[in-house]
């Protein structure tokens, strides 16, 4: 038994160390990850809600097609180098919309113009009238657009001979014979190239719009672009393409008008206020801390000075796993991190009172130790796994619901109850079985309890 809590003890501060090493300082890069990270309130930055046009959609597929649109977002957005971005489906009396934040981009502006970038190329012809109009061709009798939904998500960034870049694209199979149509009669002529309502304009800002010298069959090529404005754009169409659009809904009349790329509903919040609520809530908490520990070292003697050593181990642990999951902090979040800290101290305090009483009965120290720890382990185990239940319902919840606050308060409690049993029936137990096994400290009173 005593080479056991040796090995168990050297697990423990092997544990320690390396969580100690992960978070000091808060904002090290380990293992990729920089720093905590910190949701919307903590932060700043923005949140969007679009509601979804589904009404060419069949409502048996309306589930996987929204969860199609998140994918692409999540994907567009990480590659602007936005770190951290929320998304969630929000579904309604049978209304779909897709919520977003965004932490570190205050700018609601340029919140919306980076979800509106999502769209597709269009590829346009002049009219008799020299107005640009969709380039269309015809495949299996329908009369289709010419855009980058038919391209392959393979595009890549290259140099001509001059070094100047080139964004080069490949068709997929509906892409080639609509391309093939629409080049071979516009030879000599110009096809304008749109992102969204605008067109793409190159590095001089002139709008790109080359004269077809060919017909392209498999593959093309767009030039006059930066290479960053090429690289980014590249990114962009390989994430892939939204299937349905994105805006929202209005009355109009006697019935409800789409309204593409406004969203429904957007907010910022201004870093400031992050980080005042930031500066509160560690206030508030180490008060709280303080406060506690001083309640378990006056009131429970050595065993409360052995919780106090591994509820320091607990909140450094927890910090780490915070930054290497990650977990993205908000002040639900920090506040469901402060009540574990409450509940692995409700642990221990079970421990402590069911060890008092077995001393008081007169069992020795190492026998009424073992007696607390397995009569309180019940009552630890069925009080956590409520708390588990609670926190998976609310986590459902909240992402049904669109209610990240209550997602990240729900994910930082479970997390870190679930550590807190650990901490309670490993830790505590390996510190006080080592003391007593030393015979080190033999007092009764040390432990809590007069003669």
């Amino acid at each position: 038994m005593r080479r056991r809590n040796i090995y168990l003890l050297i697990f423990i501060l092997a544990l320690f160390g390396v969580a100690l090493w992960s978070i000091v300082p808060l904002d090290r890069n380990v293992l990729g990850r920089q720093g905590l990270r910190l949701g919307l309130d903590l932060k700043g930055g923005s949140y969007l809600v679009y509601q979804a046009d589904l009404s060419d959609i069949e409502p048996g597929s309306r589930d996987e097609i929204m969860e199609g649109v998140k994918g692409v977002i999540e994907r567009r957005i990480n590659a602007l180098g936005i770190t951290e971005p929320i998304i969630a489906i929000q579904k309604q009396e049978g209304e779909y919309s897709i919520a977003v934040q965004l932490p570190g981009i205050g700018e609601i502006e340029k919140a919306k113009e980076m979800i509106g970038r999502v769209g597709i190329l269009e590829f346009r012809e002049r009219d008799a009238e020299g107005n640009w109009i969709p380039a269309t061709g015809t495949v299996d009798g329908k009369e289709l657009p010419l855009t980058s939904r038919y391209f392959r998500e393979n595009t890549y960034v290259t140099a001509d001979q001059f070094g100047r870049p080139l964004l080069i694209f490949e068709w997929d199979k509906t892409g080639q014979e609509l391309s093939q149509q629409i080049t071979g009669r516009l030879i000599g002529r110009q096809l304008g190239i749109y992102l969204g309502d605008e067109p793409l304009r190159g590095e001089d800002e002139h709008a790109i719009a080359p004269v077809v010298r060919q017909v392209i069959r498999e593959s093309g090529q767009i030039e006059g672009l930066s290479f960053a404005d090429a690289q980014e754009l590249s990114t962009l169409l390989n994430a892939g393409r939204i299937p349905v659009p994105l805006g929202r809904w209005v009355e109009g009349g006697e019935s409800k008008v789409f309204e593409p790329n406004i969203p429904l509903y957007e907010r910022t919040v201004d870093a400031t206020l992050g980080a005042d609520s930031i500066k509160k809530s560690m206030l508030a908490a180490e008060i709280g801390i303080v406060l506690l520990l001083l309640f378990m070292l006056l009131y429970y003697r050595l065993p409360g000075l052995v919780a106090c050593l591994s509820l320091g181990i607990y909140g450094v642990v927890l910090l780490a796993i915070f930054k290497l999951v990650p977990v993205t902090l908000t002040l639900p979040g920090v506040a469901g991190f402060i009540l574990s800290v409450g509940m692995a101290v409700d642990a221990n305090v079970l421990i402590f009172e069911r060890t008092k009483e077995e001393l008081r009965e007169g069992r020795s120290l190492g026998a009424a130790t073992e007696a607390g720890f397995n009569r309180a382990w019940t009552a630890i185990k069925d009080s956590n796994i409520t708390t588990f239940i609670a926190c998976i319902i609310l986590f459902w919840l909240g992402g049904t619901l669109g209610a990240f606050m209550v997602r990240g308060f729900a994910l930082t409690l479970f997390i870190g109850v679930a550590l807190s049993m650990f901490t309670a029936i490993v830790i505590t137990r390996t510190f006080l079985r080592l003391i007593i096994g030393s015979q080190v400290v033999t007092n009764r009173a040390v432990y809590g309890v007069r003669k």
